[in-house]
């Protein structure tokens, strides 16, 4: 009978997954038309734009746009394995395999003792929430490195060192996933692997770094954090401009630098926890690890000065990996992102014109998914902090002592 039910829920599990990814295709592939604007442009102008001078053999070196590590470029001539088929339908046939590959690792991971099939559900449910944004994007292929990094990681700290730089190297918060690694030999072949990439990329291809330079004069984009300041402020007299800006629809104006270098203050105060909470965390059991990186990911993307709407498949991904441990206590953040999920499809495409506009519906749109970004980062770290951390330390400002009942961190 047990062996029935598994094999039923699994025929469920992959009866949901065909059907919501079929519908995803049929959007990309505009068999459907999408409400909202069209998401697939940027695969098939931008990412096409940049196939083109890749295959050259530099990288887009007079692009502003081109804002992503060198890594990026293999997503982006990824479609070239396809030749039967154009361009952008290659690219969203390979986005929707990289989907079913992140299924495949968490059911395979979700089958194991003291595991749990949540984490498989979570991705099935939680992807079709954002839209067919997500394969008209790189990240779901980055997503699937970093799912397959951590899972790894408890079993093969080598091996997650090494698809951890390597996802750095494709969009760089993949880096993220060693702040709760406690051997040293993910973070020795994480260093390895960074740097002999780095160094092939940076004297094979011209400009390999060139995108290092390419975000200084970034302003906040309309869907941050931050962006709520000035969304409000239009409706009291702000004499800003809402422009196209290096890629993405960006606030400019009066104390848009003051703004944004706020920012860059909450990202660094982010760090400073990751690392006060590292210092101080001395239980370290297997789902730790994925636990950090989400409660990490997220702390970086609410601190943000974007928050694009495919960011959120960094964290149903993340988000996955701990619900497939049995003892993870991320259950609350899960489903907070999967809520902020469904408000940011709300948000984008759907509703992308009130954002822009900054009415009220706009911005009540933002305050929503925002407010659940925060909800869930301030949930995950308290949570992290207190399963961590010895009793003494419930708050960052206690004094350290020992117990005997902390486990030794391992090298």
């Amino acid at each position: 009978m047990e062996m029935k039910g598994a094999g039923r829920s699994l025929a469920w599990l992959l009866a949901t997954w065909a059907a919501t990814r079929a519908l995803l295709l049929l959007f990309v592939f505009r068999v459907f038309a999408f409400p909202g604007p069209d998401v697939t442009s940027d695969v098939s102008v931008i990412y096409r734009g940049w196939y083109e001078v890749l295959r050259q053999g530099t990288f887009p070196l007079d692009d502003v746009t081109w804002q992503y590590p060198p890594a990026a470029a293999l997503p982006v001539l990824s479609p070239g394995v396809l030749p039967f088929l154009s361009y952008a339908h290659a690219f969203f046939v390979l986005a929707c395999l990289a989907d079913a590959v992140v299924l495949a690792l968490l059911r395979y991971a979700g089958g194991r003792p003291d595991r749990s099939p949540r984490g498989a559900w979570v991705w099935v449910a939680g992807v079709p929430l954002l839209g067919p944004t997500v394969y008209a994007r790189y990240d779901v292929m980055v997503t699937a490195v970093a799912v397959a990094a951590l899972l790894a990681g408890t079993r093969h700290p080598r091996v997650m060192g090494a698809l951890t730089a390597f996802g750095a190297l494709l969009k760089v918060w993949p880096a993220l996933l060693l702040v709760g690694a406690v051997r040293r030999r993910a973070w020795a072949a994480a260093a390895v692997t960074a740097a002999g990439l780095a160094l092939l990329f940076a004297v094979s291809v011209p400009g390999a770094f060139a995108f290092l330079t390419f975000q200084r004069d970034r302003g906040t984009e309309v869907e941050s954090l931050g962006a709520l300041v000035f969304h409000v402020a239009r409706h009291f007299g702000w004499r800003g401009e809402v422009l196209l800006n290096y890629g993405s629809i960006e606030f400019l104006g009066p104390h848009v630098d003051q703004v944004s270098t706020a920012a860059l203050a909450l990202t660094g105060a982010a760090f400073g926890w990751l690392l006060l909470w590292r210092v101080r965390a001395t239980r370290f059991a297997p789902h730790t690890l994925a636990d950090a990186a989400l409660t990490a990911v997220l702390l970086f993307t609410v601190t943000s000065r974007v928050i694009s709407p495919q960011y959120l498949v960094w964290l149903i991904g993340l988000a996955a990996v701990c619900l497939s441990y049995r003892a993870s206590r991320m259950g609350p953040p899960a489903l907070l992102c999967l809520l902020a999920s469904f408000v940011t499809v709300l948000e984008f495409p759907l509703g992308f014109s009130h954002v822009v506009t900054s009415d009220w519906y706009g911005v009540t749109l933002l305050v929503v998914r925002n407010g659940l970004l925060v909800a869930a980062t301030v949930t995950a770290a308290r949570r992290l902090w207190r399963a961590t951390a010895p009793p003494s330390a419930a708050t960052p400002f206690a004094p350290r002592t020992t117990s005997a009942q902390e486990t030794p961190v391992s090298s």
